[in-house]
């Protein structure tokens, strides 16, 4: 494990590697887009199979349809970009789902699919590419949570039970792996703009909830990376089990 010995104020990621899950679109493209404007290389992964046309129209990137919910797929993904890379310094969690029902309403598929993307897919790819991390001593493990992991919202039952999950997982890789060089954090955003947030909230039922956030407005997935970068660099090494709230606000009434 490394002593404190300062940081590069740029927060530069230069000569790291990162795997960023949910890469195709929204927030994962975000974060990529951002590391790699600081100099990481970037294995995008996703289930859809533009995510490789997406990694090819970028330098230092290498785009992989994976199945976060099967460990095989993860297994072979995660090799591959070590194998292409040599090393994995960065692992961001993005992949997720969300089905919105009343609770007695919500079908059982419903709720296994969604505990399997958004909890089981977080372990698998965390344990993966936890792996190779351990023996190198050293890396940053990032999880994308949501403001539902810590507050009640209407007809989030399985969105909010996987992202509270999440969050509490996190602080368990935290506890055991951070001895040993790896820093585990979450990020829990209020809905973010991204394609499906702008089809999701629109219209009256957006403008009311805006109204429940203090900072009267959604977040947008550059503002997310922009968490996302300070986590994954050195400047934040004393910062590990820790779930970074960027709400405007909501969750603290």
């Amino acid at each position: 494990m490394k002593d404190y010995a300062g940081f590069d104020t740029d927060f530069s990621l230069t000569g790291k590697v990162a795997i960023v899950t949910g890469a195709a679109a929204g927030i994962g493209l975000a974060i990529a887009e951002l590391f790699l404007k600081k100099g990481a290389s970037i294995a995008l992964l996703d289930r859809t199979d533009n995510v490789r046309d997406i990694a090819a129209g970028m330098k230092d990137s290498l785009g992989l349809v994976c199945d976060v919910t099967d460990k095989a797929s993860v297994e072979k993904a995660v090799s591959r970009a070590v194998e292409r890379f040599g090393q994995v310094d960065i692992v961001v969690n993005s992949a997720g789902i969300v089905a919105l029902d009343a609770a007695e309403e919500l079908s059982e598929q419903d709720w296994d699919n969604t505990m399997a993307v958004n909890l089981k897919g977080v372990f698998l790819v965390s344990q993966s590419a936890g792996g190779y991390m351990l023996v190198r001593g050293q890396g940053k493990i990032i999880n994308l949570a949501s403001q539902a992991g810590v507050v009640a919202l209407p007809n989030h039952v399985a969105y909010c039970a996987s992202k509270a999950a999440v969050i509490g997982m996190t602080k368990v890789l935290a506890l055991e792996w951070s001895p040993r060089g790896i820093q585990v954090n979450a990020i829990s955003p209020t809905v973010v703009l991204t394609e499906l947030g702008k089809k999701a909230w629109s219209g009256a039922v957006a403008e009311e909830m805006k109204m429940k956030i203090p900072a009267r407005r959604f977040a947008y997935p550059p503002e997310i990376a922009a968490c996302a970068l300070f986590l994954a660099s050195d400047a934040a090494d004393m910062i590990t089990g820790a779930n970074l709230v960027i709400d405007g606000g909501y969750t603290i009434q």
